[in-house]
């Protein structure tokens, strides 16, 4: 009996010490959101120019077209890979959409045309956000989840700290084929980084009960999913939120930095200093104030907040002219950055455990949708209204030409300021569930779902083996 309880012992501390090991945290989803965006902000120098080259005529309109393809295919195929994730594990799909989304990297110097080739086909595996965050709400409890939300939008704007402006300075000094290879050669270590070290973060039980549910095609339609939201008032409320402030969002992103450059007259060092101070100020808004903010106020009225810095933002974007202005409004969008991870929990709190994939899918299929809308949106906006936003420098031996400042030098952004406004009213008549409530709600969902786990051998849906720890807030 002594021998098999020492046997026993022993192999369930070898048990114990492989899941220590080998247990998913939110640094992997850190980790790999950090590398995937940095080697894209690298690229924001040399993508202007392989744009400019490549589409002489209505660059921007062109770019446009090529994210919006890429946006749709987003939108089709987010609700699919989210579901799916959640029956097969987050780890195999997470490789899929960094390696689909990095590999249009190297083409920018081996072939253009193949390069926004595959930039608009890769729209059907670059979901990377959605099974991160799907990844994230299998490790964490609730009431923390918003701060990890945080933690991983913070990574994304950590990762357009320095890397423009590193990819400006390599450009300038050794060309934008190097830029290319360092851009690529971090792609395949974040490759590299899922594929060797990040561990499955879907816990076994989970993807054992789901293997005998296919995934219906309800389940995969992307149109069929948003029918399912009209039924249900609290999520369509979030959908058409998400919509209507991260559409002008994906198009300021697409245009603003050639904007400052060509419209505000920024140079390129500052420009550069933009773009790190907001970041900057991005990562304390979503790692320090976001936790704040949702433990004071709520989570729906934090997202209120959100979209009220964003409004102001893209206001004064629109009526600024002054540089000093765009310095200031800088600060605000940085503020304004706290929305999407507020949304991002509660959507996260509204979903059964098993259907945090799904859920997540959608958020991002929208938001994919947004991103092809929002720079073809804004192009248009901008050429109907006569702002040029090619950078041409001028002809040797002929003065420049002197624009006029108008009283609206950013119509778009101005557009996009009437679409948050929307945004906030729609946001005001979402239910304010309480975290108490959501858990007692998601507790029945569960032993409804597994109704085999009342029995005494029943394991409870999240252990402290799937849980970060790091990530505990005392005060709760």
């Amino acid at each position: 009996m002594n021998r098999g309880r020492t046997a026993t012992t022993e192999a369930s501390g070898i048990m114990l010490v492989r899941g220590s090991r080998g247990r998913a945290r939110v640094t992997h989803a850190v980790v790999v959101i950090f590398l995937e965006f940095f080697a894209w902000g690298l690229l924001t120098t040399p993508m202007l120019t392989v744009l400019h080259e490549t589409f002489p005529q209505h660059t921007f309109l062109m770019n446009g077209l090529v994210h919006g393809v890429k946006g749709f295919l987003s939108f089709l195929s987010a609700p699919l890979i989210g579901a799916l994730s959640d029956i097969w594990g987050r780890k195999s799909f997470l490789l899929m959409t960094v390696f689909f989304t990095c590999a249009p990297i190297p083409f920018m110097r081996i072939s253009p045309w193949w390069y926004f080739a595959l930039i608009s086909v890769s729209g059907i595996f670059a979901v990377t956000f959605s099974v991160i965050f799907a990844y994230v709400a299998d490790i964490t409890e609730e009431h923390e989840r918003s701060t990890a939300y945080g933690l991983v939008s913070a990574t994304f704007a950590a990762s357009l700290v320095t890397s423009p402006a590193i990819g400006a300075y390599l450009s300038a000094q050794y060309g934008d084929s190097l830029v290319v290879l360092v851009a690529t050669v971090i792609s395949v270590a974040d490759i590299a980084f899922v594929f060797f070290v990040v561990p499955e973060s879907l816990p076994d039980k989970m993807r054992l009960t789901s293997w005998g549910f296919p995934i219906s095609w309800e389940q995969a339609d992307p149109f069929s999913s948003l029918r399912r939201v009209g039924k249900d008032t609290t999520v369509l409320l979030i959908c058409v939120t998400v919509f209507l402030s991260y559409l002008p969002e994906a198009g300021q992103y697409s245009s603003f930095f050639l904007y400052l450059r060509q419209v505000i007259e920024f140079s390129p060092a500052a420009i550069a200093a933009f773009i790190a101070m907001v970041g900057i100020l991005s990562i304390v808004a979503q790692t320090l104030f976001l936790g704040v903010l949702m433990r004071t106020i709520g989570n729906k009225n934090t997202v209120l907040l959100g979209l009220g810095f964003q409004l102001f933002q893209l206001a004064w974007y629109g009526f600024g002219s002054e540089p000093w202005m765009m310095w200031a409004a800088g600060t605000v969008a940085a503020m304004s950055s706290i929305t999407f991870p507020a949304v991002s929990a509660l959507v996260s709190v509204s979903a059964s455990a098993d259907q945090q994939g799904v859920a997540q899918g959608m958020i991002t299929g929208i938001r994919g949708l947004c991103n092809g809308l929002g720079p073809a949106l804004y192009g248009f906006i901008f050429f109907l209204f006569n702002v040029e936003l090619n950078d041409i420098p001028p002809v040797a031996g002929r003065p420049a030409q002197v624009t006029e400042k108008s009283m609206i030098p950013g119509p778009p952004f101005l557009f996009g300021a009437f679409a948050v406004l929307f945004a906030l009213l729609v946001a005001i008549f979402i239910p304010d569930h309480r975290l108490d409530d959501a858990k007692t709600c998601k507790t029945g969902s569960a032993s409804a779902a597994h109704p085999q786990s009342a029995g005494p051998l029943a394991t409870p849906t999240s252990d402290t083996e799937d849980i970060e720890p790091l990530l505990q807030d005392s005060s709760m």
